[in-house]
């Protein structure tokens, strides 16, 4: 599995732009006016992974086959998206369909670029969108745990744990909380995740700043991490016209230009590593002489499962994983190497894949 990740915000914030920079296409039209994207734009791009390129030059890989992330362009949003104004009722539909959500906001000043509310202010522009989506999730709790309180008043066991949910949930929203702030307990947070709320997404905010401020942010990029921090979500600053121009130079010009701007990597990179993290992902890998590829899966996940990533059979008929760390693959030159070395070994059901594990999985099926 990858993630998808839904890029949200005001319009003319950049998120078109950086939506095309990012998956290198011209899917979503940027242009200088609200809504112009009218249908979610979807891109799926390579995650990129140096231990892969690693591990197939080690293995002799006649293919490298990277993990993907999903990208979706969601149209704008503006007040009363809640309520259907605007393109409100897709926007809410769209945003249901993505695992976490990146949310541009705009901290450059351009007199050129118009903003929907004549004003550069990243923190409340960030306070409009949460607001609309804290008003989308109260208005349906509030629908739906009617019938719910009605049978948690019986001996339902179940409807008892579940309205629970609901007012943890409600009584956030009522105080002008997210849902993700909640407090819940290992057994708890797959039925509240269950509960579908919009609130409840990781969010992670963009600040799409000028380029002389890509390296070092701004003011308004410094605001929005404070904010960021006391809502429990990630920040990163990124340049959409850097990305951009990016997108339009070869593999080896793009480390001579970052290098100029005093950026280590692209933005692409740090956004899907900010993502990784909000949704506790990571990645194994398999190798050998027809391919070298990486898998991602949620961490904590044990062995059999992630098997069953590669296909469903292998979790089935699942035997052992003969493991091997990236490392002691790479230092000990590959998978014969590690096993004479002892750095491979033989694990059961029980185990839990770390990142960076290469797997030979041993099935029945």
């Amino acid at each position: 599995m990858g993630f998808k990740c839904g890029i949200v915000g005001l319009p003319n914030v950049g998120k078109s732009t950086l939506f095309n920079a990012l998956t290198q296409t011209a899917a979503a039209q940027a242009a200088n006016y609200p809504f112009c994207t009218i249908e979610p734009n979807v891109g799926d791009v390579a995650v990129p992974d140096s231990r892969l390129d690693q591990l197939a030059a080690v293995a002799k890989s006649a293919e490298i086959i990277p993990t993907r992330i999903t990208f979706v362009d969601i149209a704008g949003l503006v007040r009363g998206s809640s309520k259907g104004e605007g393109l409100g009722n897709q926007f809410l539909a769209s945003i249901r369909e993505v695992d976490a959500v990146a949310h541009v906001l705009r901290c450059f000043e351009d007199d050129d670029v118009s903003h929907v509310d004549g004003r550069i202010d990243p923190v409340a522009d960030a306070e409009t969108v949460e607001t609309e989506l804290m008003l989308a999730d109260l208005e349906s709790l509030e629908k739906r745990i009617i019938p719910i309180e009605k049978r948690a008043k019986t001996a339902d066991k179940e409807a008892k744990a579940q309205y629970a949910l609901m007012m943890k949930a409600l009584d956030l929203l009522r105080e002008g909380k997210p849902a993700r702030l909640a407090e819940l307990s290992k057994e708890e947070s797959e039925p509240f995740r269950q509960l579908a709320l919009l609130t409840q997404k990781p969010v992670l905010y963009v600040c799409n700043v000028q380029e002389e401020s890509a390296a070092t942010g701004n003011a308004a990029s410094a605001q929005v991490a404070q904010m960021a921090k006391e809502q429990c979500a990630g920040s990163i600053i990124i340049s959409a016209r850097i990305e951009e121009e990016l997108a339009l130079l070869v593999k080896d010009d793009r480390v001579e230009y970052l290098e100029s701007l005093g950026l280590s990597e692209p933005g692409l990179n740090r956004l899907i590593h900010q993502g990784y993290d909000l949704l506790g992902l990571v990645t194994f890998f398999t190798a050998g002489p027809k391919a070298a590829r990486a898998w991602t899966i949620v961490d904590g996940i044990k062995a059999p499962a992630a098997a069953g990533v590669i296909h469903t059979d292998f979790e089935k008929g699942f035997i052992r994983a003969e493991t091997i760390a990236y490392e002691d693959y790479v230092a000990a030159g590959g998978e014969v190497g590690a096993r004479d070395t002892g750095k491979s070994r033989l694990e059961g059901k029980e185990y839990v894949v770390k990142d960076g594990d290469v797997l030979y999985i041993r099935s029945a099926n």
